[in-house]
């Protein structure tokens, strides 16, 4: 590629070389977001040169590069943007000439030719007085490279970033950049470090010359950008150190701004803040002894108890490492080695010159990148293996020039994703260009991110807060320690009180329960329960003394899962002679441990079955000076030592529990004598009243037997007559027929007769006679039937003939029950007639009394009907309160109340459901064995505060002179007693009664 000089054109180049300038510039003031100039700016200078790829390479720290902005000609060239180059691809003498010499380089590949042209003096760095243009052949490398690009022609600009420092400057006096010149100016202090921040690269597809302008318009692009990467740097710097500031106020504001330091949530601040995975504060406690507890919060639950090591303090969130005997961070910080770095400084084995200034400081910060790459941490190696955790950021605190902890922050590794222009060898150094640009993608998996100079710088600005905040929380627990001292000791003081105006109210509490009670066991109960409470003790026991100087435990309380010794018998050989000597003089023994005390071996021996460890015996005397017995306090889980006012206390209690047991034992013997008074008077009530309910149910026995013996004479005295003229009735009406036969054959025959035979067959109506005489005959035949099934149900009825078990059909007694009953359900002058539902099961034959059966049936049909004919008069008996509730009431013979499920017949109400007066009777088979038989009523049923008396006797609801009140209690005894059966009664007021009875077949 060739310059050339033409007038016309370069006029032309110049004024768009000030259009150009001018946007550039106007786009540099318009915004300072970096990657919107450096956009434009390709875009500009593309538009200008006509070339077909304007790329913007941005060098990394490790010199490798990547293309940040590109504009290209209708896709003539592949994209490079966002693609990465290896640090081989331009040679480090290339890159120094660019920085120190400022040389821009345009290529001919064609011509195979490189033009270099350097603006500035290689020793001073000041600007050539005349531009220089050096030719040179182009390396066959070079140009394989820019042909396996698709570039037959390129120049490059350098883009530099120089930045002024003092010389004294101890934080900024580094330059970090791939290739950095510092220059000095003359007479001043301050020095420029000028770095090699990338390069502005021109491509084309085809050979093409560059003109002198086109290369001064590029420069002059090159020298803006290089301005706005200085502003957008600058802006970034001041962004940064306002978001740090931020944080670290933000921080300080948790430490400082709350009555309570929450170092807590300023450490979950501060991780969150570095992005770190986890983090934890560790505070030596130098003042506590080290069988305290160790105090651990943060996210997680630690429960971690210091043996030989000194106690500490920890504060974590996060991801922690993990020992390798199970505990969560139980002594890494706490390790000798970890220890020893706190107190005389960490020392990384790689070389971290940038850091000196954190590094060598009185309390230098750990900076740790990748915690397996350091030796010093192999011991500590096993701590981190479970995690992710790489990185550590270790900032020591100290408080009045001395190390009292250190703050910790956590970096797991990471996967790096990187594009590269091309697959090359990174572990070797490039021999050969590489021939293909496809895109490469590189993955590398558990990788250590860096951490970086503001990470660290933000890490100290908040470690001296921590700093701070650490000497308050210090002064803090030590006034927190003075005023828990001073309060334990109130409490102390305050616990003697309460336990002597505890004593008292125990006292007090025994007397008034004396005085309220005269049971003997509720006092001893009480004495055991408060003695148990007040002591704290876990067990206590009264032993009462009995015969042969024997005895047994008569009441306890125990606590937990302590064995239970009520009932207890103590073995008397066991006692050494004199004991009860000992204790009758009233001597109080108190046992501390009994592996020290004077005991003999089986004495030891039975306490330790018991679980005794210590114990407390205090005698309980009784009348005439005797021991009645001991008041025992066990205490099992350790041996104890009893104080004094322990034992007055149960001295007290012995006292009163002394004269609790005289007052028991004389109230006790009052209470036997009227016990047996009462009984006598009990005994002697409950015979009269059998006397009473005997002889009334032997009168009314006797009535019905005597009513069974009259039906029985009556029906047998009609009997015979009735089967005289029912069995004479068809003679009678066989002769009646054959006489009017021969009185129609002498009509016949003797049509004329003798006057008188016509005037007495006129008086006498012979044809009204021949009419009216056979049913004459027929209705004394249905009256003389109807009179012989009256007496058969009156035999029926009366059984007398059956006086002991038979089997019988119950269809047959209950249908002899309703025909003597027959008369009362016609309808009367109040009320219509009584509808009898029968619904009749199929019933075997039911061995049973039939007569007493019969008389069943007739007190509950007879009160049926008295409920239907009462209605809903008011004449049942008024009882306070009573409800018109339409709700069940259940009863039965065999418990005072019953549930519907408790009735093994039909669940259905069987009550009619008519407006007139109904009685349904159903009987079915409940199972092989029992029959039951139901009568329901629509009446106005029983009340439910009077169906619980309905079976006592004498009880009726009948008003006065309608009933004995001995029908149901008689009924009962029949079904219940007699027949081993049950009598159930199911009464809704308002809408009726059914009652169930139920007897066994056999």
């Amino acid at each position: 590629m060739q310059l050339t000089e033409n007038t016309q054109e370069e006029l032309n180049h110049k004024l768009d070389r000030e259009i150009l300038v001018r946007r550039i510039t106007e786009r540099i003031r318009q915004s300072l977001e970096l990657e919107d100039i450096l956009t434009t700016a390709v875009a500009e200078v593309r538009s200008f040169l006509k070339t077909d790829r304007i790329m913007i390479y941005r060098f990394s720290a490790d010199c490798s590069g990547e293309v940040v902005a590109e504009s290209i000609n209708n896709n003539r060239l592949p994209s490079l943007k966002g693609l990465h180059f290896p640090a081989d691809d331009i040679p480090p003498h290339a890159r120094e000439m660019y920085v120190r010499m400022r040389q821009r380089t345009i290529i001919d590949v064609n011509s195979g030719t490189i033009v270099l042209s350097p603006l500035d003096a290689a020793d001073t760095g000041q600007p050539l007085l005349n531009e220089e243009t050096h030719y040179r052949s182009l390396d066959p490398c070079h140009a394989a490279y820019l042909m396996g690009m698709g570039v037959q022609s390129s120049f490059v600009v350098p883009i530099l970033h120089r930045r002024i420092v003092s010389k004294n400057s101890q934080t900024e006096d580094m330059c970090e950049a791939p290739a950095c010149v510092t220059r000095y100016e003359p007479g001043s202090d301050r020095q420029t470090h000028i770095e090699l921040w990338g390069l502005l690269v021109a491509h084309h597809s085809v050979p093409r010359n560059i003109s002198p302008t086109d290369l001064e318009v590029v420069q002059l692009v090159a020298d803006q950008l290089s301005n706005a990467i200085g502003h957008s740097i600058l802006l970034h710097q001041i962004r940064s150190q306002a978001a740090r500031e931020a944080t670290v106020s933000r921080i300080a504001t948790m430490l400082y701004g709350h009555a309570n330091i929450q170092l807590q949530q300023a450490l979950e601040a501060t991780v969150a803040a570095f992005g770190g995975s986890g983090g934890r504060i560790y505070l030596n406690a130098p003042n506590v002894k080290n069988s305290d507890k160790l105090s651990v919060k943060g996210d997680r639950a630690f429960a971690i108890t210091a043996q030989s090591e000194p106690s500490f303090e920890l504060f974590a969130t996060g991801e922690q490492p993990t020992l390798s005997n199970g505990e969560t961070l139980g002594a890494i910080e706490a390790h000798p080695l970890w220890q020893q770095w706190l107190s005389k400084g960490f020392k990384n084995t790689e070389k971290i010159p940038k850091f000196s200034t954190f590094t060598n400081s009185q309390f230098p910060a750990w900076i740790i990148t990748d915690l397996y790459k350091e030796s010093q941490f192999r011991v500590l190696f096993p701590a981190f293996q479970a995690t992710k955790i790489r990185g550590l950021l270790v900032i020591p605190l100290h408080h009045e020039q001395q190390v009292v902890g250190c703050l910790t922050i956590f970096r797991n590794e990471i996967d790096t994703e990187k594009m590269w222009a091309g697959r090359f060898d990174s572990s070797a150094a490039q021999t050969l260009p590489r021939q293909s640009f496809d895109v490469w993608r590189e993955i590398k998996k558990g990788q250590s991110p860096e951490w970086k100079r503001e990470d660290i710088e933000q890490a100290l600005a908040i470690g001296s807060q921590f700093c701070a905040a650490i000497g308050q929380y210090l002064l803090y627990k030590e006034v927190q320690a003075l005023n828990a001292n001073l309060e334990r000791q109130v409490q102390e003081r305050t616990a003697q009180l309460q336990k002597s105006l505890d004593f008292a109210r125990v006292l007090t509490r025994v007397r008034d329960q004396i005085r309220s009670t005269l049971d003997l066991k509720t006092i001893l109960q009480t004495i055991v329960r408060e003695v148990r409470v007040l002591l704290d003790t876990d067990r206590t026991v009264i032993y009462q003394f009995t015969a042969a100087k024997q005895g047994e435990v008569v009441v306890e309380a125990v606590r937990g899962e302590w064995e239970s010794i009520l009932g207890l018998k103590s073995p008397q050989e066991c006692f050494p002679e004199g004991s009860d000597c000992f204790y009758r003089a009233g001597r109080v023994r108190a046992i501390n441990d009994i592996e020290t005390e004077d005991l003999t071996p089986c004495h030891r021996e039975f306490l330790e079955k018991l679980q005794v460890r210590g114990s407390l015996i205090v005698p309980m005397m009784g009348t005439d000076t005797e021991c009645w017995g001991l008041l025992i306090a066990h205490e099992c889980s350790a041996p104890r030592v009893w104080q004094t006012a322990e034992q007055e206390l149960l001295q007290h209690l012995a006292s009163q529990a002394a004269i609790a047991i005289h007052q028991a034992e004389l109230y006790q013997e009052s209470l036997n004598a009227a016990t047996a008074d009462r009984a006598k008077a009990e005994q002697l009530a409950k015979t009269l009243t059998e006397l009473n309910n005997t002889q009334a149910q032997l009168i009314q026995t006797e009535k019905m037997s005597s009513l069974g013996q009259l039906v029985a004479g009556v029906a047998h005295e009609i009997n015979n007559p009735v089967n005289f003229i029912y069995g004479n009735l068809s003679h009678a009406s066989e002769y009646s027929k054959d006489l009017l036969c021969l009185v129609e054959l002498y009509r016949q025959h003797y049509p004329n007769p003798h006057p008188e035979i016509s005037e007495c067959s006129e008086a006498i109506d012979v044809e009204f006679l021949v009419e009216d005489l056979p049913k004459i005959l027929t209705s004394m035949t249905v009256g003389s039937e109807r009179i012989r099934q009256l007496v058969v149900s009156l035999r029926n009825f009366s059984r007398l003939d059956q006086a002991q078990k038979k089997p019988v059909d119950i269809h047959e007694g209950i249908d002899s029950t309703m025909l003597i009953l027959q008369h009362r359900c016609k309808s009367q002058s109040d009320r219509p007639s009584v509808e009898i539902i029968k619904e009749y099961g199929n019933l075997p034959l039911v061995e049973c009394y039939a007569s007493s059966l019969n008389q069943v049936f007739m007190n509950l049909l007879g009160n049926a009907i008295d409920a239907l004919e009462m209605g809903q008069k008011e004449q049942i008996i008024k009882v306070p309160g009573l409800s018109g509730s339409a709700a069940a009431t259940y009863f039965s013979s065999q418990q005072q109340e019953i549930e519907p499920a408790d009735i093994k017949g039909s669940s259905e109400s069987l009550i009619p459901d008519f407006s007139y007066p109904s009685i349904r009777i159903r009987t079915e088979l409940i199972d092989e064995t029992t029959v039951g038989i139901c009568i329901a009523d629509n009446g106005h049923g029983i009340p439910k505060e009077l169906i619980s008396h309905i079976f006592n006797p004498f009880f009726t609801t009948k008003p006065v002179g309608r009933g004995t009140g001995l029908g149901l209690s008689i009924s009962y005894q029949i079904v219940v007693e007699k027949h081993q059966g049950a009598l159930k009664c199911i009464s809704v007021p308002g809408r009726g009664t059914e009652f169930w009875i139920e007897i066994p077949v056999n």
